[in-house]
């Protein structure tokens, strides 16, 4: 006999928010179906070792954001930044990456030119080539526009090892600037309100590559979906460590601050496209911060907490007036079709 509650249950959008829903999802059928001790890690990327000394990094993602075009990027640049910033935060430099449109029938030539065109020029300004791809054309109302699912290929850096089995009491934790902008410029567009945020989308490689060479650096994640809140509880998440960060150490921008506010939003949670939260060394803290804030995508960027030995498995945050809240994971979707 069929599990009722098995047939009973629905794909929602809250299954694509980089939340609790979204981790049940993928425990409770891929994981459990397409189990391997390569997928088991549930990195950004997978680390393949074909042969010889050097390890490649393979990633890939699908992007869907609704409108096509918003301030500060388009789905082309989510498209080529969210696969080259995937492989980034592994320590892998990005060579190359696949391009597959769905489109559906009855999109205007022009917007394909656009989106096209804007792909090419991201790709040249990450140092990726486009060097595969596929198209489908659906039947009209069987998708939205275009859909683009992009995949990618990076070289580990030789004895760079990435993980969360690395990070120890004291540790820092570093972002290289403003939280919170790419969603709610997505959401300002959808809905029309007048704002000046701008998306951050951009490519990571350059920024994180800086950061290596100075050393110390034990895990990297770019905080997309579910934003910074999400990815600090995935790294304390049955850990024998915990973390904390200070409100006032948060580089958010007042726009974003008032915005989130008028919407009844935490910029904690919303996602962003250009930015990666890494663990560091005590020791290397103050190195890699100083050789981050010397790069275009890291002049804001600031030490936002640190690894403790109390509080095992939580985020605690600590407030401008000295309180303190956990962070727990996201559970709904608070802004669907953001990437």
């Amino acid at each position: 006999m069929k599990n009722k509650n098995a047939q009973d249950k629905k794909i929602l959008l809250s299954h694509g928010s980089g939340g609790t829903a979204m981790s049940s999802l993928i425990n409770e059928l891929m994981l459990k179906k397409f189990d391997n001790p390569i997928l088991r890690q549930l990195t950004d990327s997978a680390i393949l070792k074909p042969s010889g000394d050097k390890k490649l990094c393979f990633t890939t993602d699908s992007y869907v954001v609704n409108p096509l075009f918003f301030p500060g990027g388009d789905i082309a640049t989510l498209a080529v930044n969210g696969t080259v910033n995937d492989l980034s935060v592994m320590g892998a430099k990005p060579l190359y990456i696949s391009c597959s449109f769905i489109l559906e029938e009855g999109l205007d030539w022009v917007i394909l030119d656009k989106i096209t065109a804007s792909m090419a020029k991201a790709a040249g300004k990450a140092g990726v080539q486009i060097v595969t791809g596929d198209t489908k054309v659906v039947e009209k109302g069987s998708a939205d526009k275009i859909f683009i699912n992009t995949s990618g290929v990076g070289i580990l850096q030789k004895g760079l090892i990435l993980s969360k089995n690395k990070i120890k009491t004291g540790d820092k934790i570093i972002i290289n600037g403003e939280i919170g902008a790419h969603g709610l410029a997505v959401m300002s567009m959808r809905e029309n309100f007048k704002t000046d945020i701008k998306s951050d989308c951009a490519p990571l490689w350059e920024l994180i590559e800086s950061m290596l060479i100075v050393g110390g650096v034990k895990f990297m994640r770019d905080p997309t979906r579910g934003g910074v809140a999400s990815v600090l509880c995935e790294i304390a998440e049955n850990s024998a460590f915990g973390i904390q960060i200070k409100e006032e150490f948060l580089p958010i921008h007042e726009n974003v601050s008032s915005f989130s506010e008028i919407l009844g939003l935490d910029p904690l949670y919303i996602a962003n496209e250009g930015k990666v939260v890494a663990v560091v060394s005590r020791g290397k803290a103050s190195s890699i911060l100083s050789k981050m804030k010397k790069h275009p995508l890291g002049k804001e960027s600031a030490i936002i907490g640190e690894i403790t030995k109390e509080n095992k498995g939580k985020v605690l945050l600590e407030t401008v007036i000295g309180g303190k809240r956990i962070i727990d994971r996201l559970v709904g979707d608070q802004l669907p079709r953001i990437c």
